[in-house]
Order: C-alpha cells, then sequence, then structure tokens
C-alpha cells in the first residue's frame, strides 16, 4: 500500500481509501475502500488528510450504491472537481493495533509464508482488497505470484513477532502444486 507510515508516538498513517471516477455531475466520487468499517469511516464530518497532499477532504456525504461507495466531500461540488480528485489516497492517522486477528498492510507484507509443516513457500508482497475477502500476493521462489484468499481455512496462522504466516492451501492454489499435479492421458 503506497501510504506512508510514521512510527511517531505509537501511530501511523494508514489508507481509508483511493478516490476513484466522478460519479455524476454535483462532485460525487467513487472510493475503492481499504477499511473493514466504510460506514464508520466514511461518515460526514469526517476529514482525511491526502496523498498526493490536496490538502484535507471532509466528507459530506457517504452511500453505498449497490456495493460501490459514493462520496461527496465539502471541497468539491461539480464534476470538475471530482475528477480532480482522481487517485488520491484518503488518510487517517491510527494507534498502532494490538487485536490478535486484525492486522495492517504494513505488518504483512514481507512476511514469509510456510506451510504447517514447515516448508517455505514464498513471501507476502502485497495485499489486494477483493470484493468478496482480501487477497495476499505470495510471490514464489520461482517468482511467480499467486493470489492466496485471506481466510481462515487457508491462513490459519499470522505470527507477527515471528514475522511469518502458516498457509494450508487446497491442492493447487500454489503455483509450485502444477509441478507436482501429474496430467492424465484420457483413455481412449
Amino acid at each position: 500500500m503506497p501510504a506512508a507510515e510514521k512510527g511517531y508516538s505509537g501511530s501511523m498513517e494508514l489508507v481509508v481509501a483511493r478516490i476513484g471516477r466522478a460519479h455524476g455531475l454535483a462532485g460525487d466520487v467513487t472510493v475503492e475502500v481499504r477499511t473493514d468499517s466504510p460506514e464508520a469511516r466514511l461518515r460526514p464530518g469526517q476529514e482525511f488528510a491526502t496523498d498526493p497532499d490536496r490538502g484535507p477532504l471532509t466528507v459530506e456525504s457517504a452511500r453505498n450504491n449497490k456495493g460501490s461507495w459514493v462520496v461527496r466531500f465539502a471541497q468539491a461540488h461539480d464534476r470538475t472537481a471530482a475528477e480532480a480528485l482522481r487517485e488520491t489516497l484518503l488518510i487517517v492517522e491510527e494507534d498502532e493495533s494490538d487485536e490478535d486477528d486484525a492486522w495492517y498492510t504494513h505488518e504483512l507484507v514481507g512476511m514469509r509464508a510456510e506451510l504447517s509443516d514447515g516448508t517455505e513457500v514464498g513471501k507476502i508482497v502485497a495485499i489486494e482488497h477483493g470484493a468478496a475477502q482480501d487477497l495476499l500476493v505470495l510471490r514464489e521462489p520461482d517468482g511467480t505470484d499467486t493470489l492466496i484468499p485471506f481466510v481462515s481455512q487457508i491462513v490459519p496462522t499470522v505470527d507477527r513477532d515471528g514475522g511469518r504466516i502458516v498457509l494450508t492451501p487446497p491442492g493447487g492454489l500454489l503455483a509450485s502444486d502444477a509441478a507436482n499435479l501429474e496430467v492424465s492421458e484420457p483413455a481412449g
């Protein structure tokens, strides 16, 4: 995630959303949400720092429109102003998380990934925020990137202190599994 993370006084900057295209003529924009609680984060009156710096933006209204969030900021009341905000990241300052089952992107990226038997299968290089769930981007030893659904059945353990993620992937999920799969000839 391209947000700057600051390690001063136990807090850091986190990306809440990325502004997308204008939606209509009145200054509304679509946003790509990067938070588990958009209702709380995108409430009217909420002010965000921005990257690149376009000054603070204040939410005037926000709504979920068929699974996508549409937001209007007090600083943009027409389509031209809305388009100028495209690709802007909305940032908040947060205290470090101490929850056992909550992780920030910066905590996961760089962790080694291994199977439950300890076999190392690569390194987490990014997180993709999907509609159904987040996806870990695993860079396998041969350089192949594999998307791993970030669900407890496949990622049962995130060991922050050990710098590792334990995976229990179904057969065929990892690119390295392809070399181990036998291709059978059709009978005929």
